[in-house]
Protein backbone atom coordinates (compact mmCIF):
# COMPACT_ATOMS: atom_id res chain seq x y z
CA UNK A 1 0.00 0.00 0.00
CA UNK A 2 2.46 2.24 1.23
CA UNK A 3 4.30 1.46 -2.63
CA UNK A 4 0.96 2.51 -4.32
CA UNK A 5 0.81 6.02 -2.53
CA UNK A 6 4.64 6.71 -2.84
CA UNK A 7 3.93 5.51 -7.20
CA UNK A 8 0.70 7.94 -6.97
CA UNK A 9 2.78 11.03 -5.74
CA UNK A 10 5.48 10.18 -7.79
CA UNK A 11 2.95 10.49 -10.97
CA UNK A 12 1.75 14.01 -9.99
CA UNK A 13 4.48 15.76 -8.96
CA UNK A 14 6.47 17.40 -11.44
CA UNK A 15 9.88 17.59 -12.59
CA UNK A 16 10.58 21.33 -12.89
CA UNK A 17 10.94 22.89 -9.62
CA UNK A 18 10.64 26.37 -10.86
CA UNK A 19 7.26 28.03 -9.92
CA UNK A 20 7.24 31.02 -12.15
CA UNK A 21 5.54 29.61 -15.66
CA UNK A 22 7.61 32.32 -17.93
CA UNK A 23 10.75 30.27 -16.81
CA UNK A 24 10.04 27.07 -17.80
CA UNK A 25 10.61 25.82 -21.10
CA UNK A 26 10.07 22.32 -23.11
CA UNK A 27 11.89 21.63 -26.05
CA UNK A 28 10.70 18.50 -27.89
CA UNK A 29 13.16 16.99 -30.88
CA UNK A 30 10.67 15.28 -33.39
CA UNK A 31 12.12 11.69 -34.45
CA UNK A 32 11.51 8.01 -34.71
CA UNK A 33 12.81 5.40 -31.71
CA UNK A 34 14.72 2.66 -32.51
CA UNK A 35 18.19 2.12 -33.74
CA UNK A 36 17.31 1.74 -37.59
CA UNK A 37 16.47 5.50 -37.33
CA UNK A 38 19.05 6.83 -35.29
CA UNK A 39 21.23 8.29 -37.96
CA UNK A 40 18.27 9.13 -40.36
CA UNK A 41 17.39 12.84 -41.56
CA UNK A 42 13.72 12.49 -40.13
CA UNK A 43 15.55 12.33 -36.86
CA UNK A 44 17.32 15.70 -36.61
CA UNK A 45 15.38 16.96 -33.52
CA UNK A 46 16.71 14.15 -31.39
CA UNK A 47 20.13 14.59 -32.69
CA UNK A 48 19.88 18.06 -31.54
CA UNK A 49 18.76 17.43 -28.27
CA UNK A 50 20.96 14.82 -28.18
CA UNK A 51 23.74 16.94 -28.58
CA UNK A 52 22.59 19.65 -26.51
CA UNK A 53 22.47 16.71 -23.42
CA UNK A 54 26.38 16.25 -24.56
CA UNK A 55 27.31 19.76 -24.34
CA UNK A 56 24.82 20.67 -21.28
CA UNK A 57 26.21 17.50 -19.17
CA UNK A 58 22.48 16.59 -18.73
CA UNK A 59 20.91 12.45 -19.66
CA UNK A 60 17.86 11.59 -21.09
CA UNK A 61 15.88 8.80 -19.11
CA UNK A 62 12.90 6.84 -20.12
CA UNK A 63 9.55 8.23 -19.07
CA UNK A 64 5.96 8.28 -19.49
CA UNK A 65 5.56 9.03 -23.76
CA UNK A 66 9.10 9.42 -24.47
CA UNK A 67 12.69 10.19 -22.69
CA UNK A 68 12.90 13.41 -21.07
CA UNK A 69 15.91 15.33 -19.18
CA UNK A 70 16.42 18.76 -18.15
CA UNK A 71 18.67 21.47 -17.19
CA UNK A 72 19.07 25.40 -16.31
CA UNK A 73 20.34 28.33 -18.50
CA UNK A 74 20.95 31.60 -16.97
CA UNK A 75 17.83 31.17 -14.86
CA UNK A 76 15.43 29.12 -16.93
CA UNK A 77 14.13 25.44 -16.23
CA UNK A 78 14.50 23.48 -19.25
CA UNK A 79 12.45 20.27 -19.93
CA UNK A 80 13.74 18.46 -23.14
CA UNK A 81 11.46 15.54 -24.63
CA UNK A 82 12.15 12.86 -27.46
CA UNK A 83 8.78 11.07 -28.07
CA UNK A 84 8.46 7.35 -27.84
CA UNK A 85 5.36 8.00 -29.73
CA UNK A 86 6.93 7.75 -32.90
CA UNK A 87 6.53 10.89 -35.62
CA UNK A 88 2.84 10.26 -36.42
CA UNK A 89 1.79 10.28 -32.83
CA UNK A 90 4.04 13.12 -31.33
CA UNK A 91 1.07 15.48 -30.19
CA UNK A 92 0.34 13.42 -27.56
CA UNK A 93 3.26 13.35 -25.73
CA UNK A 94 3.76 17.39 -26.13
CA UNK A 95 0.17 17.63 -24.76
CA UNK A 96 1.10 15.57 -21.77
CA UNK A 97 4.43 17.47 -20.76
CA UNK A 98 2.77 20.81 -22.00
CA UNK A 99 -0.09 20.38 -19.18
CA UNK A 100 2.72 17.94 -16.49
CA UNK A 101 4.37 20.48 -16.06
CA UNK A 102 2.17 23.63 -17.05
CA UNK A 103 3.88 25.15 -19.44
CA UNK A 104 3.19 27.74 -21.77
CA UNK A 105 2.47 27.27 -25.26
CA UNK A 106 4.62 30.21 -26.07
CA UNK A 107 7.83 28.28 -24.31
CA UNK A 108 7.53 25.35 -25.85
CA UNK A 109 10.14 24.63 -29.07
CA UNK A 110 9.65 21.71 -31.43
CA UNK A 111 13.01 20.76 -33.52
CA UNK A 112 12.09 18.74 -36.55
CA UNK A 113 13.36 18.22 -40.01
CA UNK A 114 12.58 20.53 -43.26
CA UNK A 115 13.09 19.09 -46.88
CA UNK A 116 11.83 22.77 -48.30
CA UNK A 117 15.42 24.09 -46.90
CA UNK A 118 18.70 23.02 -47.96
CA UNK A 119 20.46 21.13 -46.09
CA UNK A 120 21.73 23.18 -42.82
CA UNK A 121 19.85 25.98 -42.74
CA UNK A 122 18.00 26.54 -39.53
CA UNK A 123 14.97 28.28 -39.17
CA UNK A 124 12.77 29.44 -36.52
CA UNK A 125 9.26 30.66 -36.55
CA UNK A 126 6.87 31.33 -34.53
CA UNK A 127 3.83 29.73 -36.23
CA UNK A 128 3.14 27.84 -39.74
CA UNK A 129 1.50 25.02 -41.14
CA UNK A 130 2.77 21.73 -41.13
CA UNK A 131 4.47 21.95 -44.61
CA UNK A 132 3.18 18.22 -45.19
CA UNK A 133 5.69 17.12 -42.17
CA UNK A 134 3.22 14.25 -40.37
CA UNK A 135 4.86 14.84 -37.35
CA UNK A 136 3.77 18.72 -37.30
CA UNK A 137 0.27 17.80 -38.29
CA UNK A 138 -0.43 15.27 -35.13
CA UNK A 139 1.22 18.31 -32.98
CA UNK A 140 -1.56 20.90 -34.87
CA UNK A 141 -4.27 18.47 -34.79
CA UNK A 142 -3.73 17.67 -31.02
CA UNK A 143 -3.20 21.59 -29.51
CA UNK A 144 -5.77 22.86 -32.19
CA UNK A 145 -3.21 25.36 -33.13
CA UNK A 146 -0.66 26.56 -35.73
CA UNK A 147 0.56 29.55 -33.03
CA UNK A 148 3.83 27.36 -31.62
CA UNK A 149 7.06 27.82 -31.72
CA UNK A 150 9.12 25.70 -33.99
CA UNK A 151 12.85 25.19 -35.15
CA UNK A 152 13.41 23.70 -38.87
CA UNK A 153 16.32 22.47 -39.17
CA UNK A 154 16.89 21.66 -43.15
CA UNK A 155 17.35 18.61 -44.94
CA UNK A 156 17.09 19.26 -48.62
CA UNK A 157 15.30 17.70 -51.49
CA UNK A 158 17.69 16.07 -53.27
CA UNK A 159 15.16 12.99 -53.95
CA UNK A 160 13.17 12.16 -57.20
CA UNK A 161 9.48 11.99 -57.39
CA UNK A 162 7.80 9.57 -55.13
CA UNK A 163 11.07 8.95 -53.34
CA UNK A 164 10.65 11.36 -50.45
CA UNK A 165 9.77 8.67 -48.02
CA UNK A 166 13.05 7.26 -48.67
CA UNK A 167 15.02 10.47 -48.83
CA UNK A 168 13.73 11.25 -45.04
CA UNK A 169 14.28 8.07 -43.77
CA UNK A 170 17.48 7.76 -45.56
CA UNK A 171 21.19 8.30 -43.68
CA UNK A 172 23.14 11.44 -44.15
CA UNK A 173 25.21 11.14 -46.77
CA UNK A 174 29.23 12.03 -46.40
CA UNK A 175 29.50 15.53 -47.00
CA UNK A 176 26.22 16.31 -45.16
CA UNK A 177 28.04 14.03 -41.85
CA UNK A 178 30.87 16.07 -41.84
CA UNK A 179 29.01 19.57 -41.92
CA UNK A 180 26.38 17.83 -38.90
CA UNK A 181 28.79 18.89 -35.61
CA UNK A 182 29.21 22.51 -36.51
CA UNK A 183 25.42 22.25 -37.49
CA UNK A 184 24.45 21.20 -34.32
CA UNK A 185 26.40 23.72 -32.15
CA UNK A 186 24.76 26.42 -34.20
CA UNK A 187 21.32 24.28 -33.33
CA UNK A 188 22.12 24.11 -29.44
CA UNK A 189 23.29 27.92 -29.28
CA UNK A 190 19.71 28.90 -31.13
CA UNK A 191 18.08 26.91 -28.21
CA UNK A 192 19.73 28.43 -25.50
CA UNK A 193 19.25 31.45 -27.11
CA UNK A 194 15.68 30.80 -27.78
CA UNK A 195 15.23 29.74 -23.68
CA UNK A 196 17.05 33.18 -22.41
CA UNK A 197 16.69 36.18 -25.44
CA UNK A 198 13.23 35.09 -26.51
CA UNK A 199 11.73 34.31 -30.08
CA UNK A 200 12.02 37.28 -31.63
CA UNK A 201 15.82 38.25 -30.74
CA UNK A 202 16.58 34.33 -31.96
CA UNK A 203 15.16 34.78 -35.08
CA UNK A 204 16.87 38.05 -36.12
CA UNK A 205 20.47 36.33 -34.48
CA UNK A 206 19.86 33.00 -36.21
CA UNK A 207 17.35 32.67 -39.13
CA UNK A 208 18.73 31.89 -42.51
CA UNK A 209 22.39 30.92 -41.22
Amino acid sequence: MFQFIKNLFDVQKTLLQETDPMKKFLVVGLGNIGAEYEQTRHNIGFKVLDFLAEAENFTFESAKLGSIASFKHKGRSVLCLKPSTYMNLSGKAVKYWMEKENIALANVLIVTDDINLPFGTIRLKTKGSDGGHNGLKDIQNTLQTTQYPRFRFGVGAEFSKGKQVDYVLGQWNQEEAAALPERLKKSADLIRSFVFAGVKNTMNQFNGT
